[in-house]
């Protein structure tokens, strides 16, 4: 279950590279997550998740823009990449698997990133706009986030 999950988070930091941290840093803040005494125990801090928080939110708008690049640059991918390393990583921690949840957490960013990438053109091509595809897709990064992280309650 736990590859399953880290793989998931993974998608999620494809999708959008801020909400999948988010999400874990409010589950290790609110304790669903166990990552006291590891690197990661920073994630679980009072003013982690509020941090993160505003970092996604902003994200969030900023994907809104036509200015925004790319998720496909290089500096894009790599904080997605990133993102789902540490993300990956923390799920894996609290199951006794760092490596592992790493490893599928960084795939996961891959896979979200270009699969991301290809069902929002698609949409957007179909809804004859961009906006309401990346909506949609803030919906599911947001729901995905979510549900991995409410697994570990």
């Amino acid at each position: 279950m736990i590859y399953l999950l880290s793989l998931s988070i993974g998608v999620v930091a494809g999708l959008r590279a801020m909400t999948a941290p988010a999400a874990v840093s409010w589950a290790a803040y609110l304790g669903w997550l166990k990552l006291d005494g590891s690197f990661l125990a920073f994630m679980g801090y009072t003013w982690t998740p509020w941090v993160i928080t505003v970092l996604a939110v902003a994200e969030l708008i900023t994907d809104q823009l036509p200015s925004t690049p790319s998720r496909t640059v290089p500096i894009q991918f790599g904080t997605r990449i990133l993102s789902g390393t540490l993300t990956g990583a923390a799920l894996g921690i609290a199951a006794g698997s760092l490596v592992i949840g790493a490893v599928l957490g960084a795939v996961g960013a891959v896979i979200g990133t270009l699969g991301g990438r290809a069902a929002r053109a698609a949409l957007a091509r179909k809804f004859g706009n961009d906006r309401p595809a990346a909506l949609l897709e803030d919906a599911v990064a947001i729901a995905a986030a979510l549900l991995v992280v409410t697994a570990f309650l």
